[in-house]
């Protein structure tokens, strides 16, 4: 017996092909807001959709998954989320105006009950000395809220390589999409 044609796909057994930590965020959004009976919507640029595949790392996911977004260019935020043109050209991509405009913009277009955005820097290049590498802006919606209720947060995660800024900005949005009772913090 030979070994298979190198052009033969090799079959390979894996739980998951993201960082434990993150499937394990993943699992705890999911069983969190199944228990509170939510489901959930991401609008994501510079993760790039590492965000909604976490999510659907987990079996069981589609309970609470509504829908997800990535919106890489500025085009796309607008054709696909309905951001302002007058929004990214005021305040940029990377802005908690867009942020809060790409969350609201997924739950337009969706069913969801919460959405949460993210939007950053993840480098090597396109950093300023005003957002350098390793911004990260996030924005959290309800369908319920008040239109007055912003929830959104910049961080600085500096320049932890591509890899590094994504994984984290991945884990804040997970953190961003737990039920309110199941947050830490105020």
């Amino acid at each position: 017996m030979g070994s298979p044609p190198a052009s033969a796909p090799v079959a390979e057994s894996r739980d998951s092909v993201l960082p434990a930590e993150l499937v394990e965020a993943a699992r705890r959004v999911v069983e969190a807001n199944r228990a509170a009976g939510l489901t959930l919507a991401v609008a994501e640029s510079c993760t790039g959709g590492l965000v909604a595949a976490a999510l659907t790392e987990v079996p069981g996911s589609s309970d609470v998954l509504d829908a997800a977004f990535v919106t890489y260019s500025n085009e796309a935020k607008m054709g696909l989320l309905g951001v302002s043109e007058e929004v990214l050209e005021t305040f940029g991509a990377v802005s908690v105006a867009a942020a809060w405009g790409m969350a609201r913009g997924a739950l337009a277009r969706c069913r969801a009950d919460v959405a949460v955005a993210v939007t950053g820097i993840a480098g090597p290049a396109g950093g300023s000395e005003r957002k350098p590498v390793g911004t990260v802006v996030f924005a959290r919606a309800r369908r319920a809220a008040d239109a007055k209720e912003i929830v959104a947060d910049v961080k600085e995660f500096g320049d932890l390589g591509r890899g590094g800024v994504r994984l984290q900005a991945a884990l804040c949005a997970l953190e961003l999409l737990m039920p309110a009772s199941d947050r830490p913090g105020p």
